[in-house]
């Protein structure tokens, strides 16, 4: 038994366009995923059968920036690569979400180098980090719920004039 059957009549429902677009960006979150180095292999993993990214309607991995509005940045990143991984991030429609999966991206990892980045907080905003080396694919999943429920909680206007955040050398 549905809502159709108990509005039998002309009926209506009430709600605002800010609970509709939360609720239609919520349910399709497409992933733009940026697997760098060892952890892609579980953020691949995560859409499998096993998994099953699908469930939380993130299973449309797109390779192209301008289709999605979520980057998972999986692996270490290194200042060569930072700038890619920006200009990829700068491609993105506004408004858009970042995940850091793993430790190497969350804090440089067990790399202590000048190469490595110490953290792409330095030239992205992250939305959730996702702790583990590599992360198992539960706990990028969990990190997904976790943006949805970012998400619901926003309203249509919260994503006009965003300042970016400049790549620090």
């Amino acid at each position: 038994m549905g809502l159709e059957a108990k509005l039998t009549q002309d009926g209506f429902i009430t709600t605002t366009i800010d609970a509709v677009i939360a609720w239609a960006r919520k349910s399709s979150v497409w992933p733009m995923p940026m697997g760098i180095s060892c952890c892609a292999i579980e953020m691949i993993a995560a859409a499998d059968p096993k998994y099953d990214l699908a469930r939380f309607g993130s299973e449309v991995m797109r390779f192209t920036p301008r289709q999605c509005d979520l980057m998972i940045v999986a692996g270490t990143v290194t200042y060569k690569m930072a700038q890619v991984v920006r200009r990829i991030y700068d491609q993105m429609p506004e408004p858009k979400w970042v995940i850091a999966m793993g430790a190497c991206t969350s804090s440089g990892g067990m790399y202590r180098s000048y190469n490595v980045v110490q953290g792409i907080d330095q030239f992205l905003p992250v939305d959730v980090y996702t702790a583990g080396c590599p992360p198992r694919p539960e706990n990028l999943i969990n990190a997904v719920m976790t943006i949805q429920q970012k998400i619901a909680k926003t309203r249509a206007r919260d994503f006009q004039d965003k300042p970016s955040l400049e790549l620090q050398k």
